[in-house]
């Protein structure tokens, strides 16, 4: 079976001073670097739909009001190796257009590259959606051994109208 867009073409970090975060059309990840040895009861981390609080030891990592909306109950944090939390919010509005130029409304931006590559690559994940959900490959040996995997535009590179997810294709005939 194909690994999943996001895996194939790698993901695009926006580095903060205490970790980094990216995203894919449905999620946000954010990634805190720990001290080893740290304890899932050493973490205090509140995930709401608009808001997020983050602390380790007492110590306050990240607080604030998120860019946008995500699914309250959908959110996960976890602790890994005892040195790295990583935190899973699911986005409320999940198409390509909806590319989070910051992780909150005022803090954390991208840069103006960075914001650039997060925009192509999540229009390059729409397309790949897209055309995935659109085609119709016979079957053969070759795509039933392959988990018919569709197109894969991972290695793609976008030019032009990328911006606000790029052209919208969603009227033209299967």
């Amino acid at each position: 079976m194909s690994a999943p867009f996001e895996e194939r073409s790698g993901v695009v970090p926006c580095g903060t001073p205490w970790g980094c975060w990216y995203q894919t059309l449905e999620e946000v990840f954010i990634e805190v670097p720990v001290p080893l040895g740290t304890r899932a009861k050493d973490v205090r981390c509140a995930l709401h739909s608009r808001h997020i609080a983050l602390s380790v030891r007492g110590r306050e990592v990240l607080q604030g009001k998120l860019f946008d909306s995500t699914v309250t109950d959908e959110g996960t944090w976890t602790l890994e190796d005892r040195n790295l939390i990583r935190i899973v919010l699911m986005k409320t509005n999940r198409d390509a257009g909806n590319c989070w130029p910051s992780l909150l409304e005022n803090d954390y931006a991208a840069d103006p590259w960075v914001q650039d590559q997060m925009q192509r690559k999540l229009t390059l994940e729409r397309f790949q959606r897209e055309a995935s959900s659109r085609t119709r490959i016979p079957p053969c040996i070759l795509c039933l051994h392959m988990g018919n995997p569709g197109f894969d535009f991972s290695g793609a590179e976008i030019s032009g109208n990328y911006s606000k997810g790029g052209p919208d294709f969603s009227s033209l005939e299967k």
